[in-house]
C-alpha cells in the first residue's frame, strides 16, 4: 500500500506521482536506501530505469535480494554495521510483482489484488468452475507476500478466499494437505455473500451530519485587478481587494486589504497611512517596510477572521455571493502569501478557509 509516501518528479514540465519503498543497493558495499516509483513505470534505483531495465538490476544483484553472511551494509549519515544470519523476505520475482501493483496503484489502476476481487464478483454472479478457476488464477497471481490481506480482513485475513478459489476437493493456499470440505466451502459462500451486502450498505451510508466534501465544485478566486463595487460583483466581492469598507480600530478602510496591513503595522502614524493609501497595492508596501505589531504573526489569523465578518455583515451583496458559493471549497490565489492563499496546491489557504467559516456562520444565522 502507498499510504502516505507520496511524492513526484517534473518530467518536461510534467508533476509525475510517485512513491517510495526501501531496498538495498549493491555498490561496493550494501546500502539501504529507497527505490522511487513512478506512474510513468520508471523506478529510480540510483538512476531512472524502466520495469524491464529494473529486473536486469535485480539480475545483477545492483538492487539486492540476498545478502550474504558477514556482508557490509551502511544508512548513509545514520549508521553501519555486518550482517549476522541475514533473512530477506522479497526475491527478485516477488519485488517486480508488488512494483508493478505499485505502478497500478499510483495511476488508480486495480492491482493484482483488485483484479482478483473482481474475478471473484464475476464467480459469484456465475458460479461455472471456468469462473472460479479465473479467480483462483488471478489470486495466485497476487505477490504471496501479498496474499494474506486482501480482502481487509484481519479476523479472517484470506481464509475465506483461499477456500473460493479452492473449490470442494481442492485445497486452500494456508493449509495445502487439507481437503475443503462442502460445508467449508458454504460457509465461504456464505462470507462473500454477507460481505456484499455489507459493502453496499456502506457505499450508501452518509455521514449523520453530512458529507465530508462540498457537492458544490470548488470555487477558484483568482487574483484580479483592479476591482469596481457592483450591485452585483460575483466571485470578484470576496477578494479581500473588492471595494467594501471595514473598521479597523475605530478608523474607516476601503478594503479588507487594507484594513489588514493598517492593524499589522505598530507606528499609529504609518498605520493611518496605510488606511489611507490610494490602492491595496500601496497600503500593503507601505506595511510591508514598517515594524509589525508585537505579536502580530500569532494574531493575524484572528483579525483576518474579524474583518471578513465585518466585510460580510456590513455589505450585503458581498454576503449574497458568498451564500451562492453553496458548501464549495474556496481556494484562494494569493502570490505574496503561501500562508493565505492556495499557492499552487502548496499554500495554507487560509483566506479560503476564513471564507468558508464565515459562510457557514451566515447560513447559520439566516436558517434561524
Amino acid at each position: 500500500m502507498i499510504g502516505n509516501r507520496i511524492t513526484y518528479r517534473m518530467a518536461d514540465g510534467v508533476r509525475v506521482p510517485g512513491t517510495w519503498r526501501h531496498a538495498f543497493i549493491r555498490n561496493g558495499g550494501y546500502h539501504l536506501t529507497d527505490l522511487f516509483i513512478y506512474a510513468d513505470g520508471l523506478i529510480d534505483c540510483w538512476g531512472l530505469v524502466t520495469l524491464e531495465e529494473f529486473g536486469e538490476k535485480l539480475r545483477s544483484g545492483w538492487v539486492a535480494t540476498e545478502i550474504p553472511e558477514g556482508a557490509k551494509a551502511s544508512a548513509f549519515e545514520l549508521a553501519s554495521w555486518t550482517f549476522a544470519e541475514p533473512r530477506m523476505w522479497l526475491d527478485p520475482g516477488t519485488l517486480v510483482a508488488e512494483i508493478r501493483d505499485t505502478i497500478d496503484q499510483l495511476n488508480r489502476r486495480p492491482d493484482s489484488t483488485g483484479r482478483c476481487l473482481a474475478a471473484v464478483d464475476a464467480f459469484l454472479a456465475d458460479r461455472t468452475e471456468e469462473k472460479r478457476a479465473a479467480a483462483r488464477e488471478a489470486y495466485f497471481a497476487i505477490p504471496e507476500t501479498k496474499r494474506l490481506y486482501a480482502l481487509g480482513d484481519m479476523d479472517r485475513k484470506d481464509w475465506p478466499l483461499q477456500i473460493l478459489v479452492g473449490g470442494v476437493g481442492g485445497v486452500a493456499d494456508r493449509r495445502p494437505d487439507e481437503e475443503i470440505t462442502r460445508e467449508l466451502y458454504d460457509w465461504a459462500i456464505s462470507y462473500f455473500e454477507e460481505r456484499a451486502e455489507w459493502a453496499a450498505g456502506a457505499r450508501a451510508r452518509v455521514p449523520a451530519d453530512g458529507p465530508a466534501t462540498g457537492v458544490s465544485p470548488a470555487i477558484h478566486l483568482d487574483e484580479s485587478y483592479p476591482l469596481k463595487r457592483s450591485g452585483d460583483p460575483g466571485t470578484k466581492a470576496l477578494r479581500n481587494e473588492y471595494p467594501a469598507a471595514v473598521e479597523a480600530d475605530g478608523v474607516t478602510c476601503p478594503t479588507v486589504t487594507h484594513a489588514y496591513w493598517a492593524l499589522s503595522v505598530a507606528d499609529p502614524a504609518v498605520r493611518e497611512a496605510v488606511a489611507a493609501a490610494d490602492s491595496t497595492f500601496a497600503a500593503r508596501n507601505l506595511a510591508a517596510g514598517a515594524e509589525r505589531r508585537q505579536g502580530w504573526q500569532e494574531s493575524r489569523t484572528a483579525v483576518m477572521t474579524r474583518l471578513l465578518r465585518d466585510k460580510f455583515t456590513r455589505h450585503p451583496e458581498a454576503a449574497r455571493a458568498l451564500l451562492a458559493t453553496g458548501d464549495a471549497t474556496i481556494v484562494y490565489g494569493d502570490c505574496d502569501s503561501a500562508y493565505w492563499g492556495d499557492d499552487g496546491g502548496t499554500g495554507r489557504n487560509w483566506t479560503g478557509r476564513l471564507l468558508e467559516l464565515v459562510r457557514s456562520e451566515l447560513h447559520a444565522e439566516r436558517s434561524g
